[in-house]
């Protein structure tokens, strides 16, 4: 016999709580205390939030006026402006931390599961539920009265868990894979300072055969793409457009922004096609006088086996995959970084241009200690985009099982035969 779900009002099973604004002139500090403070953007990048290095706080005395408004442990927390529907659970570390006014936290659940209650608001059918209520042209926002009347699927509590336990499974998995690649960047980014930055394998002194660069003196490749006039909003499949909001470190994509140029455009394009292990450089966009650099490397299939940039990235090749994963972590260097801050914070809309790329002095190492770089860095490299290559596919597989489940049409013991 078919178990029948009914479906419940989200504010009838959870408490919905509003956060706390920090007082008119009160700054966050970046000096740890006991008192961290939880922000839209420590939301969305895994399942639990815990404490890390990211993390701002609040000085004692400001912990006094807001100390009503923190979390728990198992608290869920979503992100009501600003990118809305952004979900979380709160881990130990973060228990007692402070919860900003941008987000609410969902408490006292009544007869559903923390974790199912967590994979359905993560869901497609969570945020279409969530997008419904979504309110204001200018600066959108989801009101508590909204989300209290979002609709939930609820089968039996057993069920919840046992559907829980599956999409959990599979978290399980794609974390452990964000782990590694998280161990696998740091000891490529290690070995990169300890030879090009530290000069430990030559007692700490730069060898005098080695000199600086201008990128433009140095054999490469750099071009950006573009998208077809009327933009691509209209285009629901095709060929992957990959524009600067997907320009934010190694094995970073979000799916559900992407978009897309029709093949025929893809055809008529002589530059801005993606290849393996391209250096990709944010080009444009942003707020006014503020330009925040950032770099990526695609590739192995992921995110796309083939894609294109649009006009607001561009790719750099210097010739092989070394020398351009050599460069991804030189231009991650405080001398770079502050550069091109400088620049792309001047224009009217913060950006850079080809020349200031191609201007750009770095490190021109012996060729001989490059090419081993290369040839110790591309697996791992390799590694960490095969790792995320799968992730891509267990996260489609988590998203297309919920719904599944949740109206019988997949049994449990289906997945266990």
């Amino acid at each position: 016999m078919e178990e029948s779900v009914k479906i419940e009002k989200l504010g009838n099973i959870v408490d919905v709580k509003g956060g706390k604004r920090l007082p008119k002139g009160i700054s966050l500090i970046s000096t740890p205390n006991n008192h961290p403070y939880i922000r839209i953007r420590d939301l969305g990048a895994s399942k639990i939030l815990e404490l890390n290095s990211a993390y701002e706080y609040v000085d004692d005395e400001t912990q006094k006026t807001i100390a009503r408004y923190i979390v728990s442990s198992g608290d869920i927390l979503i992100s009501i402006v600003g990118t809305i529907g952004l979900v979380g659970i709160v881990g130990d570390s973060l228990h007692g931390a402070n919860q900003t006014e941008n987000c609410v936290k969902l408490v006292n659940l009544k007869g559903i599961d923390r974790d199912y209650l967590y994979y359905f608001l993560s869901s497609n059918l969570g945020q279409n539920e969530i997008k419904r209520g979504i309110v204001g042209a200018v600066q959108s926002k989801l009101p508590i009265k909204n989300i209290e009347n979002i609709n939930i699927p609820l089968p039996s509590l057993a069920l919840q868990k046992s559907i829980a336990s599956i999409l959990s499974s599979l978290d399980s998995k794609i974390e452990l894979n964000r782990r590694i690649n998280d161990n696998l960047e740091q000891q490529a980014q290690a070995l990169f300072k300890s030879w090009f930055v530290d000069f430990e394998p030559f007692n700490g002194e730069k060898p005098s055969n080695w000199s600086y660069c201008k990128i433009k003196n140095l054999h490469h490749i750099i071009e950006t793409g573009k998208r077809p006039k009327g933009g691509v909003a209209h285009i629901k499949q095709g060929i992957p457009s990959i524009g600067a909001e997907s320009i934010k470190g190694i094995g970073y994509y979000d799916y559900s922004k992407t978009k897309y140029i029709s093949n025929e455009f893809a055809s008529s394009l002589k530059k801005g096609k993606i290849h393996d292990y391209d250096l990709l450089i944010y080009k444009d966009g942003g707020k006014p006088g503020y330009f925040i650099p950032n770099f990526s490397i695609m590739g192995e299939g992921f995110p796309f086996d083939t894609m294109y940039l649009n006009e607001h990235v561009f790719r750099l090749d210097l010739g092989s995959s070394g020398m351009n994963i050599f460069a991804y972590f030189y231009f991650q260097t405080d001398e770079i970084i502050n550069m091109l801050e400088s620049v792309g914070g001047k224009a009217a809309i913060p950006g850079i241009n080809q020349q200031n790329i191609e201007d750009l002095e770095i490190l021109s190492p012996d060729i001989d200690y490059v090419q081993r770089y290369g040839e110790l860095v591309y697996p791992i490299f390799k590694s960490i985009l095969q790792n995320c290559r799968e992730n891509a596919k267990l996260e489609k597989i988590r998203d297309a099982l919920l719904p599944r489940l949740m109206s019988g049409e997949l049994k449990i013991y289906d997945l266990n035969c």
